[in-house]
């Protein structure tokens, strides 16, 4: 795996400015891929792992540059909880197991040790930049192995036929329609009032 440097800004550039979220999500993921033995995430191990992140925050771009998990890859997943927290999935883990994952979440008392730290640092971003590089992980981290019952379907490389909603006519992928009564309907025809946009 590359150097902490050489990660931290390399998310730099993907996200476009340097902050103490980019410095978590670095850390974040190489403790994951070290706690699994991916040591090559984005190169021999690319087809190891499945990410879920739970925040669409900073520490969620620098865990995609780390992993090289992307959206489109179908392997970094999204799960809306608002929390600074990441599951990282060994889907080949090399003692035979089906699979191995381990959640990994910013523990709230690492704020708190960044001002103890950096006193003199009146900025909060600032002062948890300069604590979070150098805090130990068991400061900085939770750590709890779990078990992420995955559907084909959630599989990169997944592959399944294309269908047609009934009612607006669009493509629906994945395995994603909804039955009702005899018709087949995407997600946002089926639950108008749930989708997240309204046609004007």
């Amino acid at each position: 795996m590359r150097s902490f440097d050489e990660l931290l800004r390399e998310a730099e550039i993907a996200h476009g400015h340097l902050c103490a979220g980019q410095i978590l999500g670095v850390r974040m993921a190489m403790l994951g891929c070290k706690r699994l033995g991916i040591d090559d995430p984005r190169g021999a191990d690319r087809k190891r792992l499945v990410t879920f992140v739970e925040i669409d925050r900073c520490a969620t771009d620098a865990i995609a540059v780390v992993t090289g998990c992307r959206l489109g890859k179908r392997a970094l997943k999204f799960r809306d909880w608002g929390k600074m927290a990441a599951t990282f999935i060994d889907l080949k883990p090399a003692s035979g197991e089906a699979q191995r994952a381990i959640r990994i979440a910013a523990l709230e008392s690492s704020k708190q040790r960044a001002r103890e730290l950096y006193p003199h640092i009146e900025d909060k971003n600032q002062q948890q930049m300069f604590a979070y590089r150098e805090m130990p992980d068991a400061d900085l981290f939770s750590e709890q192995w779990v078990r992420v019952p995955l559907h084909p379907r959630e599989m990169p490389g997944y592959k399944s036929q294309r269908i047609a909603c009934s009612v607006c006519g669009e493509g629906i992928n994945y395995d994603r329609e909804v039955l009702v009564e005899a018709d087949i309907l995407c997600r946002g025809c089926a639950s108008p009032e749930t989708r997240y946009y309204q046609p004007l």
